[in-house]
């Protein structure tokens, strides 16, 4: 007997014997539910043997049988239905317990959203993707799917999404390319930085999305639920369907503000801000600009995260703001990262250790923030540093800025393009899937080992298009991806150290040396960053011009 938790409800389990009832009810569980037939199998005890040892153990029990492979909408009313009547929490069986997670599934369809359905009976071991177009539609078999079909599906409108179709409609004017994405506003999120350093309006972050969608590339306004890549298909929100001949995923990552405890409560007041939201970024400001004495925290979570040096850039750009007003000496900054060292590129530490010196900031290594206290201005860490027990530790504050937890979003985690970690899994060098040759990914959703930054998708972009191109010619992916990200370092107003690197940490810089030297602060980063880097965004990475990011190319010897 297997005991496979859906949730603190309903656990599921393959057939059982009457013997197990006794351990059923002893584990706490007060109803059973079988969904099997009577004489489905030779070795099957039926469900009236079943029914008296559950009522020997002091257990409810209602018989729902399905036949294998024909769950109909009214078997999972009927499951529903049971659920909200028998005492719980309730053990359900079957075969193999398939059944059982399904109809549970289409039972809550109505009611939860389906990735957090894919995810409750993935985590249990039931693949739910036979049915996840009922679950997108609410349970009910699905009467009119509204199938529409393009050469190429990019989702996500973001820098990845929309740079790839630019790309990719450069090189085949004549693909029908869609591009799925429900927002309405399009941001430049490097700039938040600068925004809540003052040096940037948020206004100039943001554009529409109808306005930067390529021209000739559909624009579906609409979230995806549910990826089927046996189908080439994408499930739509309300159950629409679209097909694919080729596919391209980059919704970027999810902002995980919640796995902290009390942090959605209290961001944007109680002295508690990040600069990873458009409408928060110019609370930092307001913040550094009000604060003239105390204790401000600056926090960086568990890698994966999007620009690894945002946390501390605002760090650096807050204190130089209080250095140059003179009140410094009155600010005790505190950097509290979950990681073990500044920067994961050595080479530009010791540059970045003359500014942790400036502005005279702990910096405190293995504290991750767990928990917020806005109105008593207290934030909780654990703190895990190596060959030392566990603990948490309470640090009051009169400033916070926080940078979330992140993850992929729960569409890409529960679907079967996620690796075990829940990140789309691609091959690291032609950036397509693993497991299905006819799609591909890039930007903050994939698993290559890179810096996840806008610079990184500049530079997939091309090589993503140039292959998807390569493919539909009938030629293998020749566009190889040497890991670069950028993340220009904002140590100071008019400063930058820009760390260009690929995978293993190995420099990519740019520029010649002596134009720039990208380990030292210099103001050439600066014009870059605060002059040059917007309008290239804007007007030529968005539009498929691919200054300085043209892809090398590997042809067989």
């Amino acid at each position: 007997m297997e005991f496979r938790k859906i949730n603190d409800d309903l656990t599921v389990s393959p057939q059982i014997a009457a013997s197990d009832l006794s351990e059923i009810a002893a584990a706490g569980y007060r109803s059973i539910i079988c969904n099997r037939p009577d004489g489905e199998g030779a070795d099957q005890p039926g469900f009236e043997e079943i029914e008296a040892a559950a009522k020997a153990a002091g257990l409810e029990t209602r018989h729902l049988p399905v036949i294998s492979g024909k769950v109909q909408d009214t078997d999972a009313e009927a499951f529903g239905r049971a659920l909200r009547e028998l005492p719980g929490p309730v053990f359900a069986y079957c075969r193999t317990g398939t059944r059982s997670a399904t109809l549970w599934s289409l039972s809550q369809a109505g009611q939860m959203a389906p990735a957090r359905i894919l995810m409750a009976t993935k985590q249990a071991g039931y693949d739910m993707a036979g049915v996840v177009r009922r679950i997108v539609n609410g349970g009910k078999t699905p009467t009119d799917t509204g199938d529409a079909s393009f050469d190429v599906v990019v989702v996500g409108g973001g820098a990845a999404g929309i740079a790839v179709s630019a790309s990719l409609k450069a090189r085949k004017p004549d693909l029908e390319i869609a591009l799925l994405d429900p927002a309405d506003v399009h941001y430049y999120q490097p700039g938040w930085t600068m925004v809540g350093g003052g040096i940037f309006e948020p206004e100039t972050t943001a554009r529409t999305m109808g306005s930067l969608i390529p021209k000739g590339v559909h624009w579906i306004k609409s979230a995806v639920a549910a990826f089927e890549p046996q189908n080439n298909a994408v499930i739509l929100d309300g159950c629409r369907v679209v097909k694919y001949q080729r596919l391209i995923v980059c919704p970027g990552l999810k902002l995980d503000w919640a796995k902290v405890e009390g942090l959605v409560e209290t961001l944007g007041k109680n002295g508690v801000t990040s600069n990873y939201r458009y409408d928060l970024a110019p609370y930092t400001w307001e913040l550094v600009k009000g604060l003239k004495g105390g204790k401000a925290l600056f926090t960086q979570p568990p890698m994966p995260i999007k620009c690894a040096g945002a946390p501390q850039k605002a760090m650096y750009l807050s204190g130089d703001h209080w250095y140059r007003t003179g009140i410094l000496p009155r600010i005790d900054i505190q950097f509290m990262n979950a990681g073990g060292v500044l920067f994961g590129v050595k080479d530009y530490v010791p540059a970045l250790m003359d500014y942790v010196k400036r502005y005279d900031a702990s910096l405190n290594f293995f504290h991750n923030l767990i928990a917020v206290d806005g109105p008593a201005k207290t934030a909780t860490f654990a703190v895990n540093t190596p060959d030392s027990e566990p603990f948490t530790i309470d640090v009051a504050f009169d400033m916070m800025h926080v940078c979330p937890p992140q993850t992929a979003p729960d569409f890409i985690r529960v679907s079967p393009l996620a690796d075990a970690a829940g990140w789309v899994d691609v091959d690291q060098n032609t950036l397509r899937h693993k497991s299905y040759d006819n799609v591909w990914s890039l930007g903050d959703v994939m698993n290559a080992p890179n810096a996840k930054t806008a610079a990184a998708a500049r530079m997939q972009a091309p090589i993503v298009a140039e292959n998807v191109a390569a493919d539909i010619d009938g030629l293998s992916p020749h566009a190889v991806y040497n890991g670069y990200g950028s993340c220009p370092l904002t140590v100071e107003r008019g400063k930058i150290v820009l760390a260009e690197f690929g995978y293993g940490g190995a420099l990519l810089p740019s520029f010649p040396k002596w134009l720039l030297d990208g380990t030292k602060p210099t103001r050439a980063a600066w014009l870059l960053k605060e002059q040059i880097l917007p309008p290239v965004y804007w007007k030529a990475m968005l539009r498929g011009k691919e200054w300085m990011a043209r892809p090398e190319k590997v042809t067989a010897g």
